[in-house]
């Protein structure tokens, strides 16, 4: 009987272990099935608006949109996406959204005043708000529940400190959008740290052939400008050409990044970039109105989530391409 009895045992125990392999199996088969149904027993599809200062277009948005996309689809998620880089205008794209009774509104707070009375309808709605990439300080006092981005004057911090690293010692800094308190806090704490003589010099950002006239003219009437900063990769790109049409030897900087950003840091055209991540913004934000509706939560315990500042030079693009080749930073 015992020996019967240790036969029967094992070959239960080897039924028992392929049942258990079969069911890993089909969880693993259903894992995006149970991630797009997320947290068990979660309520119905939800719908979440991003309405920007800037979009289509610009690749720095792009990536942002990609994030905010890809959380979207594992969330389950329907997502709207509107941008108008005029105040006035984002305003009245966020009542849109308000009026479609979408269930998270995602917004960028580049121009804070204009947005503040869109901003109270949407919280008289019952309709929560999460900012990124601009507007930290004033996210928590316009009713956002959580920021997504990255401080800009500290970022510009290591920006000015970086310029300073690579030897300049007199440099622009090329504001695209004036009265974009981001933008501007960039260039304020770059001179911080810069050390050198740092002025700004603003250019119409929508329109790039402008945009290389303006740096080329200033490179033209003042030979000792070594160092440009730009607030933007594609800045970066038309400051470049400006460099090499008038043979100035100012090095260049920039913040955020796009594929082509990397060839240029690769080959010695760009000295580095400040990445604040814009992937992670969207992808976290649309993340945290999700996880707000289905479970309570909220990220960062009433203090902006920092997705940013990060360095990248010669030394580290390598290992980064990749995911800029793809569109991801």
């Amino acid at each position: 009987m015992r020996g019967v009895f240790a036969g029967g045992a094992s070959r239960v125990l080897a039924v028992l272990a392929v049942a258990g392999l079969l069911a890993l199996a089909a969880c693993s088969s259903e894992g995006g099935k149970k991630a797009e149904k997320g947290i068990e027993g979660a309520g119905p599809r939800l719908k979440i608006a991003m309405v920007t200062h800037s979009g289509p277009g610009d690749t720095f948005w792009d990536i942002i949109q990609k994030g905010a996309r890809a959380a979207a689809a594992k969330d389950n998620t329907e997502f709207l996406y509107s941008a108008d880089p005029d105040g006035g205008k984002q305003a009245q794209l966020v009542q849109a959204a308000i009026d479609k009774k979408v269930d998270g509104i995602i917004v960028t707070l580049a121009k804070p005043d204009a947005m503040k009375d869109a901003l109270a309808r949407a919280a008289a709605a019952k309709i929560p708000v999460v900012s990124i990439n601009s507007g930290a300080g004033e996210s928590a006092k316009l009713g956002a529940v959580a920021h997504f981005g990255q401080d800009e004057a500290i970022a510009g911090e290591a920006a000015g400190a970086e310029m300073a690293r690579i030897g300049a010692k007199k440099a622009l800094c090329v504001i695209h959008e004036q009265g974009n308190v981001g933008l501007e806090d960039r260039c304020a704490g770059a001179k911080k740290t810069f050390g050198g003589d740092m002025q700004n010099l603003f250019v119409p950002g929508t329109n790039m052939p402008e945009v290389k006239s303006s740096i080329t003219a200033k490179l033209q009437a003042d030979k000792s400008i070594d160092g440009i900063l730009t607030l933007g990769a594609p800045f970066a790109a038309t400051a470049v050409d400006s460099v090499k049409e008038t043979g100035a030897k100012a090095k260049i900087g920039t913040f955020d990044m796009n594929r082509d950003l990397i060839a240029s840091i690769k080959s010695g055209d760009i000295q580095f970039a400040v990445d604040q991540q814009p992937y992670l913004q969207g992808y976290e934000a649309v993340d945290q109105l999700w996880l707000l509706k289905n479970n309570g939560n909220v990220l960062g315990g009433g203090r902006p989530v920092l997705t940013g500042p990060a360095i990248v030079t010669k030394a580290n693009a390598a290992a980064l391409e990749a995911f800029a080749t793809r569109g991801t930073r």
